[in-house]
């Protein structure tokens, strides 16, 4: 299971197999977990989530930005996206990696264009959600996020449980909106925890510690036991739902999506888009090689 997760995380990688991924459109069982490679068929899907009681956060896709053409590119993309979020009405907001906003080109050339960003989005009332990525851009990230804050409130990140660092860091951003999640990428032992059940445990840790607090909360996971977990310590300690909300990608146990938000629970669903899905689609099979049957499903139905 470890080498099939490293290969995917590999594959992800690859900026070659990145640029030819680009002209296969959604195949290989990518449109089962991307909702579609432009605003109108990604404002489809959100507005059917919508219409289950289901939140959005939606990520127009990007990697590999290291030139001021591709980031400018791609900061014009994610405002088209909050412009049509407004002009649909739909309840959602948005995620965003750094690095496709300039992030690898220059540290104050990426903050100006997320300024931009969060200042249109503050203006119609729109969180934005600061994606973590790999661990050489974790300081950068609460860096920047730290700039931001100084001058708008509708802005957040991710604390990935596997990290040591993560409690510490926590603790620092106990008054900010977070997404708690286990962690996506492969860290070396001295920075992260490595095994299965550590990591579990610690992103429970996290999430009580969370909850206990004042500030909102998306738990993301797809993880029934946990999900059964902070249900039960929510109801024993008397924490509102309007206190946190749990979060799944886009494509996975849409059934479970569907029945807590039934039960009452804020969910949102995260929803990828664009035509820059491959390092996406190759990090859901790194977390998820049984996720391979999405694959094979789609080229036998072909």
């Amino acid at each position: 299971m470890g080498l099939t997760r490293d290969f995917f995380i590999s594959l992800s990688k690859n900026q070659l197999l990145n640029s030819s991924a680009k002209k296969w459109g959604l195949k290989l069982g990518a449109s089962k977990v991307v909702a579609g490679t432009d605003i109108d068929s990604m404002m489809k899907s959100v507005k059917e989530l919508n219409s289950n009681g289901i939140s959005a956060t939606i990520d127009n896709l990007g990697e590999f930005v290291y030139s001021r053409e591709e980031a400018l590119h791609a900061k014009t993309n994610i405002l088209e996206t909050l412009e049509a979020i407004q002009a649909h009405a739909v309840n959602a907001h948005m995620s965003i990696k750094l690095t496709q906003v300039g992030l690898d080109v220059d540290y104050k050339f990426c903050l100006e264009n997320m300024k931009e960003i969060v200042a249109l989005a503050a203006s119609y009332d729109i969180f934005i959600n600061i994606d973590m990525e790999d661990y050489g851009h974790l300081q950068q990230t609460f860096d920047l996020l730290d700039e931001l804050l100084q001058e708008y409130d509708n802005v957040g990140t991710v604390i990935q449980s596997y990290l040591y660092r993560s409690e510490k860091d926590l603790e620092s951003l106990q008054d900010v909106r977070l997404r708690l999640v286990k962690g996506a990428y492969k860290e070396n032992e001295e920075v992260s925890l490595q095994g299965k059940q550590e990591i579990d445990e610690n992103y429970m840790k996290l999430i009580k510690s969370r909850l206990l607090g004042k500030a909102f909360t998306s738990i993301a996971t797809h993880d029934h036991n946990i999900i059964d977990e902070v249900k039960k310590f929510a109801r024993q300690n008397n924490i509102p739902f309007s206190r946190f909300e749990f979060q799944m990608l886009y494509g996975f146990r849409t059934e479970m999506q569907k029945e807590l938000a039934k039960e009452g629970y804020n969910f949102t669903t995260y929803v990828p888009f664009g035509q820059d899905w491959y390092g996406y689609f190759m990090r859901r099979l790194a977390e998820r090689p049984q996720n391979i049957n999405l694959v094979l499903k789609s080229m036998v139905s072909k």
